[in-house]
């Protein structure tokens, strides 16, 4: 039941949002928790149902470690306890998600032919596993109290964020449902909900989807692609997951404000970013602040000696584990030692107080995160390169007639002179203005979130463009996040 569903739109969300304040107006919180318990577990359900006892696994496993630490133990028996804790979650995720990934280098390593386990990946594991992680952390440390089991679950499963995030923070999520005044229709926050969900449904179906169909066939369908139909395709796709993930955010962020829920946000014009470190402080921020605490910082703490190289060494196991994070093949750990060494490299040039000119700074930072989103988006190494190639013109270059016979000779460097430019193309190059533009020249919805002032027009802008959307939905398409 993806956001952008009709089912979803016109017949969950506002049953779920009635009955959810019904309950709350006869003064019985407990069952509200537990309608929205159930309802998130349904939603849930509604993808893959065969997955719904890990989910409780999971929750119940975890509920029951983090109780026992606010119980008489020892420092000793506590370390244990987190220790399966973190085993536990751990393997969770690497059984499902890495199994038949270890088998297969396994078997390509020391020749043998052991039968791949060819599990399905259960939906949002990735996200309500790191989310346990960080709570179980936290207890350890003494930031948490004691939950009741209800609390738990309604932080753990609140479906919004159940399986593409944010990452959220207990503190971050349930004082919201104490306050009394939280239990009440608040039209204000109403009103910004859907604003910011009619913004994410476009983002996902008019933008990220159009991109979707000119990426696919590049990296799906071509056997080889030459300069420009390579670059067609990478920065394709490196715009179809920005409005996909913007606007999965956008949605996400809105259904909280409808139920009075204010979550974190994740999402900040990352393709602003003048280097790597500005982009991975504006690109799925919830998971940079999880690995930058849970990740980043106990490495640096193990080393012997805490430095400036030290740190770095720290980036790049962080940044290489980032990857593995994201998908099971050796296309996400190349892309996690891409960025990991970019950043090495940004904090190099940073500590020599090198500036370069801002316009240059984003040439080079948008250039670098497009080229590694080909790998991100690739299905193997053999895909990747075949797109990487095209981009650098070893596989040829075609551009468009221009009707001088001088540049024949340039056919003997793998030039190829004809028409090029089809009707889709002149399309496809106005969505590359229309991006650009909507990045650089707008306010995302970070600053529209906080400073929009809704007004009939902007009602009608909204209207418009939820009509467009569902005339779009026809085919419906997940998030691309819903994959990791």
């Amino acid at each position: 039941m993806p956001f952008n569903s009709y089912f979803f739109i016109f017949i969950f969300l506002p049953v779920t949002f009635c009955g959810y304040f019904v309950v709350n107006k006869f003064q019985k919180p407990k069952m509200a928790k537990l309608w929205m318990i159930c309802a998130s577990l349904y939603f849930y359900s509604f993808f893959q149902i065969k997955n719904l006892p890990l989910l409780c696994l999971s929750i119940l496993t975890n509920f029951g470690i983090t109780s026992l630490f606010h119980s008489d133990l020892g420092n000793l028996s506590r370390k244990w306890l987190l220790r399966f804790g973190l085993f536990f979650n751990l393997s969770l995720l690497g059984f499902f998600k890495y199994g038949d990934f270890a088998i297969g280098n396994f078997n390509w390593l020391f020749k043998t032919n052991l039968d791949f386990l060819q599990l399905a990946l259960p939906l949002g594991i990735s996200f309500f596993t790191l989310q346990q992680i960080a709570f179980l952390i936290d207890t350890y440390e003494g930031l948490n109290n004691k939950k009741s089991f209800l609390d738990y679950t309604f932080f753990v499963t609140f479906f919004p964020q159940l399986i593409s995030g944010p990452i959220v923070k207990y503190a971050q999520l349930m004082p919201s449902f104490e306050k009394e005044s939280n239990r009440k229709i608040n039209l204000q926050n109403v009103t910004l909900g859907i604003f910011l969900f009619c913004i994410g449904l476009v983002k996902k179906v008019i933008l990220s989807n159009t991109f979707s169909t000119w990426a696919s066939p590049g990296f799906d369908e071509s056997l080889s692609l030459d300069f420009l139909a390579a670059w067609k395709t990478s920065l394709s796709y490196t715009f179809q997951l920005y409005f996909d993930f913007s606007g999965y955010t956008d949605m996400a962020i809105g259904i909280g404000y409808l139920f009075n829920f204010k979550l974190p946000q994740n999402f900040n014009s990352p393709l602003k970013s003048k280097s790597v470190i500005e982009f991975w402080s504006r690109w799925h921020m919830t998971l940079s602040q999880f690995i930058t605490t849970y990740v980043f910082t106990p490495i640096v703490r193990s080393m012997p000696k805490i430095n400036f190289q030290t740190t770095m060494i720290a980036t790049v196991m962080a940044m290489f584990i980032s990857g593995i994070w994201h998908g099971a093949g050796w296309t996400f750990i190349l892309y996690g030692i891409f960025h990991g060494l970019a950043l090495v490299v940004n904090h190099v040039w940073k500590k020599r107080k090198r500036k370069l000119p801002p316009v240059l700074s984003w040439f080079m930072t948008f250039n670098f995160i497009n080229i590694t989103m080909v790998f991100f988006r690739a299905k193997d190494l053999d895909d990747a390169l075949k797109v990487i190639r095209g981009m650098f013109g070893f596989d040829g270059f075609i551009i468009p007639k221009i009707g001088f016979k001088s540049v024949g000779f340039l056919k003997d460097f793998g030039f190829k002179i004809g028409p090029y430019l089809y009707p889709v193309d002149y399309l496809m190059i106005l969505f590359f203005i229309l991006s650009f533009f909507l990045i650089h020249q707008t306010k995302n919805s970070l600053l529209l979130e906080k400073e929009i002032k809704i007004n009939g027009k902007m009602g009608v802008l909204c209207g418009i463009g939820f009509v467009l959307s569902l005339f779009g939905m026809n085919k419906i398409t997940e998030f691309i996040y819903f994959n990791f």
